[in-house]
């Protein structure tokens, strides 16, 4: 097992399969963004012998990240290789929807169920400016298609002050007819820019007393490792959670890694990346074990938490997201 000098055992990964976005979010990358050379992306093989390293050394659960994911050629292929590797039993993907709507049929073959939309707005002029791209009716396509199938949805948005905060209700109400999650998360500081970070003063207590002056909200049990806090509505189908992704309540119990899609290894978003096994899988000299080993020894320097980790980050100047890896 990955255990890491806190005593937590690392079960969780995610990854990032491509650092390419059919978007250009303000709050996750710059608009011009110099995306990298294919040759430096991980291959399939690369992530597949990285999956199986991973599910050895007890990692069950696998997120698939971007960019956006479905940007990858061949994406539904590699899917169901890493669904094949003994040991994942929990895929899912996080998706801004643009492309996801005709692979939904292949994902339920698959038994992937669970995907997070990210969506900031349900207003179509406010998306174009949010994303830069006028692509609003697609995403709300996939979106409704995830749902005639079944889908297990949490929509994602990131509420910016003097930019969608007025939608906060609008999301919420988006739980009562529909079994689906409306997740709200603190903005963060991940745009690739020294400019730009509106802060947080929307932080999670702000956020759950604006949804709690239209309506009660009933606390829900949390799940073990769980980044949000949970709530629901009274008599509403869907939940609501709040990810203190800014405030960082939750590191304690942290159980996951991050692999970007250059093969970057982070134990901690708020951290640089501790080594890069895109490198070490290319390198003949470095067998399975030396892979093995440098994984393990990334997860003993893991911080307690991102406040710490931050601590120690290198530049000035925090990547964007789409190159962590959602």
């Amino acid at each position: 097992m990955l255990q890491d000098a806190h005593h937590r055992i690392i079960n969780y990964v995610r990854l990032s399969v491509t650092d390419r976005c059919n978007l250009r979010c303000t709050y996750c990358m710059p608009e011009k963004m110099q995306f990298e050379q294919h040759g430096n992306i991980l291959s399939d093989e690369e992530i597949l012998r990285l999956m199986k390293l991973l599910a050895f050394d007890g990692v069950n659960k696998i997120r698939i990240t971007g960019g956006e994911p479905f940007m990858r050629p061949g994406l539904i292929l590699l899917l169901e290789k890493i669904k094949r590797i003994p040991g994942i039993t929990d895929i899912s993907i996080t998706t801004n929807g643009v492309l996801t709507k005709k692979y939904i049929p292949a994902l339920r073959n698959l038994g992937i169920r669970h995907i997070n939309l990210s969506l900031d707005t349900l207003q179509e002029q406010r998306f174009t400016q949010i994303t830069r791209r006028d692509k609003f009716h697609a995403v709300m396509d996939s979106f409704h298609t995830m749902l005639e199938h079944d889908m297990q949805v949490k929509v994602n948005m990131v509420v910016m002050e003097n930019v969608n905060t007025d939608e906060i209700i609008d999301f919420a109400r988006l739980t009562e007819q529909q079994n689906v999650g409306i997740r709200y998360i603190e903005e963060m500081p991940f745009n690739g820019q020294d400019k730009g970070f509106s802060g947080v003063s929307w932080d999670y207590h702000r956020i759950l007393a604006a949804i709690s002056e239209h309506y009660p909200l009933e606390k829900l049990q949390d799940a073990p490792h769980s980044t949000s806090v949970n709530y629901k509505i009274p008599g509403f189908q869907g939940a609501i959670g709040v990810i203190p992704a800014y405030s960082r309540t939750f590191c304690g119990t942290c159980n996951r890694l991050r692999i970007s899609a250059t093969g970057g290894l982070k134990t901690c978003l708020y951290g640089n990346s501790m080594l890069n096994v895109r490198d070490l899988m290319r390198n003949p000299e470095f067998t399975d074990m030396h892979i093995r080993n440098g994984i393990q020894g990334a997860v003993k320097e893991k911080y307690i938490d991102g406040r710490e980790a931050e601590k120690h980050y290198l530049t000035g100047i925090m990547e964007s997201m789409s190159l962590i890896g959602g």
